[in-house]
């Protein structure tokens, strides 16, 4: 939380929103198991951050991310 000090309303949104991707991400797992519910998360997440860098342009970020996503699939099929 905070030292001695409540939070400003950007540390309190920045925490909030922490502890409701957390949630999410722990009720994937419940759903789906420790693996894959760890993965849906981490899809969820580059899905959001994946949609903000293709409205600012970053062709970077989604290259970073189709390569990364490429890497799973060839370990886990055949």
């Amino acid at each position: 939380m905070s030292a001695g000090r409540p939070l400003t309303k950007a540390e309190r949104k920045a925490f909030n929103r922490a502890e409701h991707e957390r949630k999410i991400k722990q009720d994937l797992i419940a759903q789906h198991g420790n693996e894959l519910g760890t993965f849906y998360a981490w899809l969820r997440v580059v899905n959001i951050r994946g949609t903000q860098a293709y409205r600012s342009g970053d062709t970077a970020y989604i290259r970073d991310v189709v390569l990364a996503l490429q890497n799973v699939h060839s370990r886990h099929s055949g």
